[in-house]
């Protein structure tokens, strides 16, 4: 039989154990652990913060889904990313370091329920603990991600490839598979699509219609169905 001694050589010591520890915490545990983090509800269509707003604090997303875009001078609002669960935005105060303004308009596509600090607070943990700005950068690598992968979707011309694309990243990024395919877990009125693609209700019914008599898509209370992935994404390559 081992003694204590014996099965010590196997146990954590501190400093390896305070290391597995550090390395388990996540992203949502590092902000919601700053001084002056707090939980937020956002109920769908309602303005997270506004182009020109101070950018003062960090968001994480814990549930739904938020929409970030531009306003352009003309009036027209383009869509730069649709982010979810776990997504991190509003770090333009982080990088600046000083205090600045907001770049987008950030609005809640869903409900949402959001963990949001104090750009300070984040600040002071980065250089007390060089770790934590490394979960930030891989939480805003990925931000970067979702808004190439949404540009590339504006960058058609054709209305239909252009909702094509984006249900294919609703699919990738939201989409839970089931019996009949791919069930894009938001409830998306005709009117939020539209908004998110630039384009128009009464457009977006009509395509959404032909890609249902395609049997390509199926719609049941605001949720669809991507029938066959691979089939939508070849019918406009």
């Amino acid at each position: 039989m081992l003694s204590n001694s014996g099965f010590s050589r196997y146990a954590p010591q501190p400093a390896q154990a305070s290391a597995t520890a550090d390395r388990a915490r996540t992203l949502l545990d590092v902000i919601r652990d700053l001084d002056g983090a707090s939980t937020e509800l956002v109920e769908r269509n309602k303005t997270i913060f506004f182009p020109g707003d101070p950018a003062e604090r960090v968001y994480l997303i814990r549930r739904g889904a938020v929409r970030l875009s531009r306003v352009y001078e003309s009036g027209e609002e383009i869509t730069v990313a649709l982010l979810r669960e776990n997504s991190l935005f509003g770090v333009l105060s982080l990088l600046t370091g000083h205090r600045s303004d907001r770049f987008y308009h950030a609005v809640a596509f869903t409900r949402v329920e959001m963990v949001t600090a104090p750009a300070s607070s984040v600040r002071s943990a980065i250089e007390a603990d060089t770790s934590v700005g490394l979960r930030l950068l891989q939480g805003l690598s990925s931000r970067i991600l979702q808004t190439e992968t949404m540009i590339e979707t504006l960058t058609h011309r054709d209305m239909s490839s252009r909702l094509v694309s984006f249900l294919l990243v609703l699919c990738r990024d939201f989409g839970v598979p089931d019996e009949l395919g791919i069930t894009i877990d938001l409830r998306l009125s005709h009117q939020a699509i539209a908004e998110a693609i630039g384009s128009t209700r009464v457009t977006i019914t009509r395509l959404l219609g032909d890609l249902r008599q395609s049997g390509l898509v199926q719609i049941d209370r605001k949720k669809i169905t991507v029938l066959d992935p691979i089939a939508l994404a070849k019918r406009f390559s």
